[in-house]
């Protein structure tokens, strides 16, 4: 058998390699998919204890009214409203549409911004009503 030249050029290690900001934005589309799973399951978890009566009720809204309780809400209304506008980004490329090299990227940082501002806008909203 030959030997195979060592002048092969290598894959760049991942210290090197920096991932595109669309494999970013598609990465955290899936990681809040799953943050959303588990959310959905606290909600049910929430809904058994009003159903349970008022003392379970208290104890769950207790841990709601906690910093780490508001922490994971604000963090699941950043996960669904992330995950609501790349599903809308995936209507525009279903339609044939933003696929040109210098709009993916503009796109990208666009829905990170508006997933940002819904957040905030909803957050910020509360302090109103």
């Amino acid at each position: 058998m030959k030997e195979q030249s060592n002048n092969r050029p290598l894959s760049p290690h991942l210290q090197i390699y920096r991932l595109p900001l669309t494999a970013i934005v598609s990465i955290t589309h899936r990681m809040t998919g799953v943050a959303l799973v588990f959310g959905m399951l606290y909600l049910v978890m929430w809904l058994m204890g009003i159903a349970a009566g008022p003392d379970q009720f208290l104890e769950t809204q207790s841990f709601l009214d906690s910093i780490l309780g508001r922490l994971l809400l604000f963090l699941f209304s950043f996960a669904l409203f992330f995950h609501f506008v790349h599903g809308i980004r995936h209507l525009f490329w279903d339609a044939g549409y933003t696929f040109e090299p210098d709009q993916l990227d503009r796109v990208a940082t666009l829905e990170i911004i508006m997933s940002i501002c819904l957040t905030l806008l909803v957050w910020l909203s509360r302090l109103f009503v």
